[in-house]
């Protein structure tokens, strides 16, 4: 394979604790890798080498919204982000909050991607909770979105994130529902871990025989 070529882009998206996760990690199971931009965004606003100094991403938010997000070791006070950009700002906080991360985070999904690729693997699935806002929507073949129920949603984020119950509904109500994105499919992941991998299964091998050649 031709080094730095990219895989076929599968789009994975969905609103906060819809189960993407999950998902992604099945897809994983039956031969198809992900890469989850959330992570990416995390590990691109960590510390640098552990000097406690922030990262490039970090001081670019930190110029965009305060010196407050930033932790005293150089890491990023999301808590404190997601309280500024969810519950005290409007749309114009979230589109800079889009304008600042998006180019970085999908610059390094695109960079792991080429080296899966080169490692064998034609198809990539890319977990992207703003898919569609980043733009990146338009490189990927097929757009695959999961869902559940507002009150499943709004209990996981808060369980998962040790928010209350309220603000998890304030972040839910900033996101967009799948049935009104150009989505290919959606998933229902309000049931069983088995029902769920079970169709990813079937899935799997559709992608596959499709864009896997």
């Amino acid at each position: 394979m031709k080094s730095g070529s990219l895989p076929v882009f599968i789009g994975l998206c969905g609103r906060s604790g819809s189960g993407k996760g999950t998902v992604a990690s099945f897809f994983s199971e039956f031969g198809i890798p992900s890469l989850d931009t959330d992570r990416i965004y995390r590990e691109l606003t960590a510390p640098e080498d552990g000097s406690g100094r922030p990262a490039p991403l970090t001081a670019a938010l930190a110029d965009a919204f305060g010196d407050d997000i930033v932790l005293p070791d150089g890491s990023l006070d999301r808590r404190k982000l997601s309280s500024i950009v969810f519950r005290e700002g409007g749309d114009r906080d979230r589109e800079l909050l889009n304008r600042t991360t998006h180019g970085a985070v999908l610059d390094e999904a695109e960079r792991r991607a080429a080296a899966l690729f080169d490692d064998g693997f034609p198809i990539v699935i890319i977990d992207a909770p703003l898919l569609f806002e980043s733009g990146f929507d338009k490189k990927c073949a097929l757009v695959i979105a999961t869902d559940a129920p507002d009150e499943t949603l709004v209990r996981r984020i808060a369980a998962r994130d040790g928010i209350p119950e309220e603000d998890a509904a304030a972040r839910l109500k900033t996101q967009p529902r799948p049935e009104t994105l150009p989505v290919d499919l959606i998933i229902d992941t309000h049931r069983s871990f088995a029902s769920i991998r079970k169709d990813v299964g079937r899935l799997s091998e559709i992608i596959k025989e499709k864009y896997g050649k």
